[in-house]
């Protein structure tokens, strides 16, 4: 075990809301890591639940465990005070409904050591029901050549519970916009990747091609979500117009067509009312019509699977 006065290689940061449920399967991946010179730092965000008391008796068992409590600020303020306080030369986000393979902070680490110019280090995600069954499905996002284009069109990372980033970028490019609850990472990501150091280059943003998180999906299935995904996407793109108009004018009104189409998706997979999805799908196409260039059967297979259900509910009707 580290000693705590030594400062860590890599500090991992959670922010915890009313996680009772999940929280000691998530602090128990990261105490079965290989890399064992971390320390976590548990931040509880108001919870009404149990968090802070399981929390707490964690750190009473390993002195890695730091855990502090906030009266409610949102996850990105509580992130930003966590990369504050946290001494490692990297820093981990973890969800506290998510869980980490054993090999994950190793095989980031190793990552890093190969490239000096390296940011940001991500992997593949395996999704998993919201009960903690592994569904199967893995991300299939691009994992290098990332250039800041890419990060208007989706999220690479999937979750926050991903990315392992050098301690050095959040001095040169500030944390996450407080006044965001949905893609405050992609936008964080995309202001990383537009950043360019002293020297003349841009840092970058590499993934590894193995699956070393399982992501919990979310049982919500209010469209009100999917409604405020879209506001925090359009606040995004206005952050991004200002240190970044030129490229947002080139891509915005395909970007705007996909990630329209994500929520399209979404709503079927949730099993929302027709017109909810057929909403989102048809302003998709409404944004620019080359959605169905772009990845033709994706948008062909949401279209039919959104009209077909619909259809369907008004012949039941």
């Amino acid at each position: 075990m580290s000693n705590p006065m030594i400062s860590p290689i890599i500090s991992i940061v959670m922010p915890a809301y009313n996680a009772a449920n999940f929280i000691s399967q998530t602090i128990e991946s990261v105490l079965a890591q290989t890399f064992i010179d971390f320390e976590l730092l548990i931040l509880d965000d108001g919870s009404t639940d149990r968090t802070l008391e399981i929390a707490k008796n964690y750190a009473l068992r390993d002195r890695r465990i730091q855990v502090l409590s906030q009266t409610n600020q949102g996850v990105s303020a509580t992130r930003n005070h966590g990369v504050k306080i946290a001494k490692g030369k990297y820093i981990a986000f973890l969800d506290a409904d998510d869980i980490w393979l054993p090999e994950k902070l190793a095989a980031h680490i190793a990552h890093f050591t190969a490239n000096s110019n390296l940011a940001v280090s991500f992997s593949r995600v395996e999704f998993m029901s919201f009960d903690g069954k592994p569904t199967g499905q893995i991300s299939t996002s691009r994992l290098i050549d990332l250039q800041p284009k890419d990060f208007l069109y989706e999220n690479p990372t999937t979750t926050m519970s991903n990315p392992c980033v050098r301690a050095d970028v959040f001095a040169q490019v500030g944390g996450f916009a407080e006044d965001m609850s949905y893609s405050e990472d992609l936008e964080w990501l995309f202001r990383v990747i537009c950043h360019q150091n002293l020297d003349g280059t841009n840092w970058q943003i590499q993934g590894i091609d193995r699956v070393l998180i399982y992501y919990r999906a979310s049982p919500s299935g209010l469209s009100a979500s999917l409604h405020r995904m879209e506001s925090g996407w359009d606040l995004l793109i206005d952050k991004a117009r200002k240190y970044a108009p030129d490229l947002v004018k080139r891509h915005y009104g395909l970007a705007r067509a996909i990630h329209l189409r994500y929520l399209a998706r979404r709503a079927f997979r949730l099993g929302l009312p027709p017109k909810v999805g057929l909403d989102f799908i048809n302003r998709s196409i409404a944004s620019d019509w080359r959605i169905f260039l772009q990845e033709p059967r994706r948008t062909l297979l949401t279209l039919l699977a959104t009209y077909g259900r619909y259809l369907l509910n008004l012949f039941k009707g």
